[in-house]
């Protein structure tokens, strides 16, 4: 059932007009979100919205509000099977290949993307919904608030997988607060090259497809460190 919100606040994208979000809508959709998942699923997900917040301090507070949202609603049919997953591509027009069969953890940020946008029109934002599309296998081409989301989700306080650990204590290990621009801008490239590299290893060990996306995205960065190093 569609989530809905009667504060006065929110304008609905269908108007054409961006909506304003609330600490007391944040708080009513952590509500109602964790209504919808496992505990261990929801606390990740706080966790997440924590590490997004973060990391928006440090880069783009003035997308704080939208990205603790897009937090909240990453993971919401992260928790559901294969089959349930090709359903709801079925039902949302998305494609399915057999690669995608193949690796389905990849299935729920496209399904999660496409929920928000039927049953969450109040938060049919395209940063939100880009965001949560993109957070789990990246793009070429991604906007700093889906490399923020990307990051929160490897990152956050309640990943104790090593990988996790070593990547987290990478990138604050590194003192981004006492950065200037440039040099956090940097740092957040070459924290996602390791996690690409990370990721890639992790499934070539597994004998599991790479998502040509992530690849996209890893080449990316590379050649634009190669370009910042001259």
């Amino acid at each position: 059932m569609p989530w809905k919100h009667t504060s006065k606040s929110i304008i609905c994208m269908s108007e054409g007009i961006m909506q304003t979000i609330t600490e007391t809508m944040l708080d009513e959709l952590r509500a109602t979100v964790m209504q919808s998942m496992s505990q261990k699923r929801f606390r990740h997900t706080v966790a997440v919205e924590e590490m997004v917040a973060r990391l928006c301090a440090l880069f783009c507070p003035e997308h704080t509000l939208k990205m603790r949202a897009a937090a909240l609603l990453h993971d919401l049919t992260k928790e559901k099977k294969a089959p349930e997953q090709e359903a709801l591509c079925q039902k949302y027009g998305l494609p399915v290949t057999d690669a995608d069969r193949l690796a389905p953890k990849t299935f729920h940020a496209r399904t999660a993307a496409a929920v928000i946008q039927a049953e969450f029109p109040q938060l049919s934002d395209p940063l939100i919904v880009n965001a949560v599309r993109w957070h789990t296998t990246g793009h070429a081409g991604m906007t700093l608030t889906e490399k923020l989301l990307y990051l929160a989700d490897y990152i956050d306080q309640s990943r104790t997988y090593p990988n996790c650990v070593i990547l987290r204590r990478y990138f604050f290990g590194a003192m981004p607060e006492e950065m200037n621009e440039k040099e956090r801008e940097a740092l957040l490239r070459d924290t996602l090259i390791l996690s690409y590299d990370m990721t890639v290893r992790d499934l070539l060990a597994e004998e599991l497809p790479i998502a040509p996306d992530t690849v996209n995205a890893r080449n990316e960065l590379l050649l634009e460190r190669a370009r910042a190093e001259g």
